[in-house]
């Protein structure tokens, strides 16, 4: 059942302060097919931690560009098999050694960035979602990280109205650093994201 705009607003007022585990069973309780997509950077382990805690079989979306750090594949299988993740895998079309022979890793001042982010992010991530057709889907977005997610909430409608559901949203690094450490749980920060380089950029999944 799809939520209006005033709906989602008055819940997001509720889940203030409310613990993620309750947001995350709320979600998968109202919607019908829930997805959590990650790439495995800093504090990723949080969300995956979370939603697997309530639903271990939810499908969790890696779309993986080909050019992540060996710490984060490290990092990804470590998680994957320590937290049992029903991983589905999405990789571009084309293989990283091919692009990096015609188009390698383009600055984001170069017209051939934004071809370069479709083929290793967006066509990966639109082929992945037409698959699974969620109507929920848990994100790890957080307040701070971007002008454009400043302008977010916990939930909110992602362009092709899927509810985004980001349980962790008003939550600091070191609120997240005391809740790994509760469970006891692996961080990553040697993480490369060729599609944004500044952390500040949105890369377009969730614009």
């Amino acid at each position: 059942m799809a939520l209006s705009v005033e709906e989602i607003q008055n819940l997001n007022r509720q889940f203030k302060g409310i613990p993620p585990e309750e947001i995350i069973s709320w979600a998968i309780g109202h919607g019908k097919k829930s997805v959590v997509t990650t790439n495995f950077r800093p504090y990723e382990v949080a969300i995956l931690h979370a939603v697997t805690e309530v639903n271990k079989s939810t499908p969790v979306i890696w779309c993986d560009t080909g050019y992540n750090t060996p710490n984060t594949y490290k990092h990804a299988e470590e998680l994957i098999s320590r937290l049992g993740l029903n991983i589905k895998l999405y990789v571009p079309k084309q293989t990283s050694a091919h692009r990096d022979a015609v188009m390698g890793i383009p600055q984001i001042d170069d017209p051939k960035h934004k071809e370069f982010t479709e083929q290793v992010k967006l066509e990966p991530f639109r082929r992945a979602m037409e698959e699974h057709q969620p109507d929920v889907w848990f994100t790890n977005l957080r307040k701070g990280q971007t002008a454009h997610r400043d302008s977010l909430d916990v939930l909110s409608l992602s362009k092709d109205g899927v509810l985004k559901v980001s349980p962790f949203y008003h939550w600091s690094d070191t609120q997240l650093d005391a809740y790994l450490n509760t469970h006891k749980l692996p961080n990553e920060h040697k993480y490369f994201d060729p599609t944004k380089v500044l952390e500040n950029r949105e890369c377009g999944l969730h614009t």
